[in-house]
């Protein structure tokens, strides 16, 4: 494996959650694999599971880590070509990503859309020039567009948890106080539509995703309906990809709550966190047995663990 950035960079989607799942009961076996490697992580925007389970993936597998926040301690980055520079950015993103190939082995980026420009997002612009630049492997910890290293985490969790052979996998929109990207739940639903899930998405109307995402999948307005029989429900917020980024008026009450679990198959909720107690998920869910939202966490480290090792195979 060359690159990380989606479902398409895996040639088999069995194969790797099955990989994952071996790592996690043997984390230290491979440290040979990264001896003397060194994984970069690079971050302009915050994180806590991707940082912490990306870096303890790769001290598992024996690699070296350097961490930077680039938005806090590196250069302002100019992203255009053929400017001069004489406004408030610092140095090229052409230098920057370069000299990051030369220290590193392998680089991670994580880069959260402007949700302003959705051609400028949906092109992956910051991203892609790290992709350009750095000539190093690279793995994505969120772009603008995708999350894979959650959705690899999430459909381990659905495969290690699941009681039957092919589960109904709900995705429902929650509600929030601001517009949030499409990364987690675009990534979901193409990740679960390679999968052997029967999946469902629920939104309210003007929250739908693009289709290069949700092609092919069986899509509601009505939550109540998509929640029967459910085993998985997966809750997420995201804003309108047109009008993008937006947040169109919605009527009644979206937050699952365990009274709309009673039509679900004693549903397992999942969130990729941070979560909003009492807005997006109730706190009694949150709480209660059906959460499965901290073991998911925790799975983000055999995910990142299972696909840095097939990198550091193929260096």
């Amino acid at each position: 494996m060359k690159q990380f950035t989606s479902v398409k960079d895996v040639t088999d989607l069995k194969a790797i959650v099955a990989e994952a799942l071996v790592l996690k009961k043997d984390p230290f076996a491979y440290q040979h694999l990264g001896k003397n490697k060194m994984l970069g992580l690079v971050f302009l925007n915050p994180s806590l599971r991707t940082r912490m389970s990306t870096q303890k993936a790769a001290l598992n597998l024996g690699m070296n880590v350097m961490v930077l926040n680039i938005d806090k301690e590196g250069w302002a980055l100019e992203l255009r070509d053929n400017v001069v520079m004489n406004g408030t950015t610092v140095e090229h993103i052409r230098e920057a990503a370069a000299v990051m190939g030369e220290y590193l082995d392998i680089i991670g980026v994580r880069s959260f859309p402007g949700l302003k420009d959705r051609n400028e997002d949906y092109t992956e612009v910051i991203f892609n020039k790290f992709v350009e630049y750095c000539g190093i492997p690279i793995v994505s910890l969120e772009s603008a567009t995708r999350h894979p290293l959650q959705s690899l985490a999430d459909l381990i969790t659905i495969e290690e948890l699941k009681t039957k052979a092919r589960p109904k996998v709900v995705l429902t929109w929650a509600p929030h106080i601001k517009p949030l990207p499409q990364a987690v739940p675009n990534s979901f639903a193409e990740w679960m539509c390679k999968a052997d899930v029967d999946f469902v998405i629920t939104q309210p109307k003007g929250y739908e995703l693009s289709t290069d995402f949700t092609n092919g999948t069986t899509i509601t307005y009505n939550q109540d309906e998509a929640l029967a029989d459910a085993d998985f429900i997966y809750v997420k917020n995201w804003s309108a990809y047109e009008p993008y980024g937006q947040m169109p008026e919605v009527n009644g009450n979206w937050m699952l709550t365990n009274d709309r679990l009673k039509i679900t198959n004693n549903a397992k909720v999942m969130h990729c966190l941070p979560v909003r107690r009492d807005l997006e998920l109730s706190a009694e869910i949150l709480d209660g047995p059906n959460s499965l939202v901290v073991h998911e966490a925790g799975n983000r480290v055999w995910a990142a663990q299972a696909v840095l090792k097939q990198m550091l195979e193929a260096l």
